[in-house]
């Protein structure tokens, strides 16, 4: 399966970042519900992407900020310095694997809680190892500086570096680099589909990509594990999320494939299967052996 064409790309994420921004006010109080929302957990360590200024923002001006949502739950924009966040399994519980975790937001905030540390402590109780990867945005102010298109650009720059930059740290933390994955919700899934399908110094050893409207690519080959989750009720992903899997298959690649009958985008409507999507995601790296030691 072929490429479609660069503008042709561009036009779906750009629908997906317009879909995102409309979601988010609609996500936080779902996953905020009867519960005082809470900072996410410090990370062990606070690592840079690039040494010095990130490619490609040398002009950036402004500041990143952290926010809330309505309901409180935190999110940050306006990310200029992209770095990862170690979130690293307890000692006795590390099995050797490591995954990135990429948040959603629609390229305009990054919803550090329930896309993130969440996930990240998720996988730490798997005897993962997790990076939470905060790459950079749309600028908020709406300047036009970078336009929606450049802030995509380098948000998956960011996500190919940071395969690149935990994979050669295996040594220093203690995973295998054969074993680093990616996990990517939303508009941080096309962070990692670009990392996927890219190049194979920069691709993923497996990765899952969580109701992420993805344009299809050509399979790498060989084709790392991929586990793809979205609900039936998430108009703007399901569609893309199912011609992904089909051509994944065409291509020869191993994947996995969940569509919840309820969930909407951000898995925001509780009390069906979408609720569950992480012993999903468990069952689907024990039987790819990423779970033994």
């Amino acid at each position: 399966m072929k490429a479609r064409s660069f503008p042709l790309l561009f036009a779906v994420l750009l629908t997906a970042n317009a879909v995102d921004a409309q979601t988010n006010e609609n996500q936080a109080p779902a996953a905020g519900a009867g519960a005082q929302a809470q900072a996410p957990a410090e990370p062990r360590k606070v690592i840079p992407l690039y040494p010095g200024v990130a490619p490609g923002s040398e002009k950036w001006d402004w500041e990143e900020r952290s926010t809330v949502t309505s309901s409180g739950l935190p999110m940050v924009t306006d990310v200029v310095r992209p770095v990862l966040l170690h979130y690293p399994a307890d000692a006795g519980k590390a099995i050797g694997s490591a995954m990135i975790v990429a948040p959603g937001g629609g390229f305009r905030v990054l919803m550090m809680s329930y896309e993130g540390v969440d996930i990240a402590r998720r996988l730490n109780a798997m005897g993962v190892d997790a990076f939470v990867l905060k790459y950079r945005l749309n600028h908020n102010p709406g300047s036009g500086f970078p336009d929606a298109r450049e802030a995509i650009k380098l948000a998956a720059d960011d996500g190919r570096q940071a395969v690149r930059l935990v994979r050669e740290r295996s040594g220093e933390f203690g995973y295998s680099p054969d074993r680093v994955g990616m996990i990517g919700f939303s508009a941080g899934g096309i962070v990692t589909g670009e990392a996927l399908f890219g190049p194979a110094e920069t691709r993923p050893a497996f990765a899952a990509i969580i109701y992420g409207p993805l344009e299809i690519k050509e399979v790498p080959s060989p084709a790392p594990p991929l586990f793809l989750a979205v609900a039936a009720d998430d108009t703007n992903a399901v569609g893309k999320t199912i011609d992904m899997f089909l051509a994944y298959r065409k291509g020869k690649g191993l994947a996995e494939l969940h569509v919840f009958q309820t969930g909407a985008h951000g898995f925001v409507n509780k009390g069906g299967g979408a609720d569950h999507f992480m012993d999903r995601l468990e069952e689907w790296l024990a039987a790819n052996k990423l779970l033994s030691k």
